[in-house]
């Protein structure tokens, strides 16, 4: 996730958690853990992936804009929120298995997606894993290919101890036992796209990043940008990891519709 620059960018993320009209909310059983999601609205099926050490809750706020148009999925991804916290050392693919799993007990064969950071990730593996299910999807401080071993005063800074500095782990999450987990498994965040793999995603992609994002590396977007075959940069100036969030949202909220709508 970049850890949302670390320490300062979920301070602005806003803490009202807004009411919608909530459509369902189940706990599935897929590949021996459980994995929670919620939906809203109707239409067609659009996901919304959360940051590591966030959960569903995070997208909350962004339901309204969307579920006049589709049907809005939230979703604790593997390990975080309500889903069952992790029970092996965290995986990308693995996460994106779990997610493909619970869009098949969901019998849904086309859905668009929107993913930050983690979740971002998360949906450039699922496009590897159903090549056919994503026609389109939005990125968001995210190019698929990330390491924490690049950044140790991340590592140094997460961790358990310094539990207190990161107050939005126990309203996401809840027990000690899940949030330790979560810190401890941030250590295994890697992953990679080949140039050969990029090439073989289907959907169109608008990555979306923000030029203060110091998580991001801009040779590493340009490859992507590249060897994406469907594919569209937007770089918001002076804004850093949650370029959906704060003074942006509006603007993201509308070129996305946009760019989702062209499907």
């Amino acid at each position: 996730m970049k850890i949302h620059t670390i320490l300062i960018l979920l301070t602005l993320m806003s803490t009202h958690l807004f009411s919608q009209n909530l459509k369902t909310s189940e706990s599935v059983l897929v590949n021996g853990k459980h994995i929670y999601y919620e939906s809203y609205g109707q239409g067609e099926p659009l996901f919304l992936l959360h940051g590591y050490s966030l959960s569903s809750k995070a997208w909350l706020p962004y339901v309204e804009n969307f579920d006049s148009s589709y049907k809005v999925y939230l979703i604790d991804l593997t390990g975080h929120g309500k889903s069952d916290a992790f029970k092996e050392n965290l995986s990308i693919k693995s996460v994106a298995e779990d997610l493909n799993a619970l869009i098949q007990y969901l019998k849904l064969d086309k859905i668009k997606a929107i993913g930050f950071s983690f979740g971002g990730d998360v949906l450039y593996q699922l496009a590897l894993l159903n090549p056919s299910l994503i026609t389109s999807m939005i990125t968001i401080g995210a190019v698929g290919t990330w390491t924490v071993n690049d950044f140790p005063e991340y590592q140094n800074a997460f961790t358990f101890e310094n539990k207190e500095d990161f107050p939005w782990l126990s309203d996401y999450h809840g027990s000690d036992d899940k949030i330790k987990a979560i810190m401890k498994q941030f250590n295994n965040y890697t992953v990679a796209l080949t140039n050969e793999e990029l090439k073989s995603i289907k959907p169109e992609v608008l990555i979306m990043m923000g030029d203060d994002d110091e998580g991001m590396d801009l040779e590493e977007v340009a490859r992507v940008r590249k060897n994406l075959p469907l594919s569209d940069l937007w770089i918001l100036p002076n804004v850093s990891h949650g370029a959906h969030e704060g003074e942006t949202k509006d603007e993201f909220i509308s070129k996305s519709k946009t760019f989702l709508s062209k499907h």
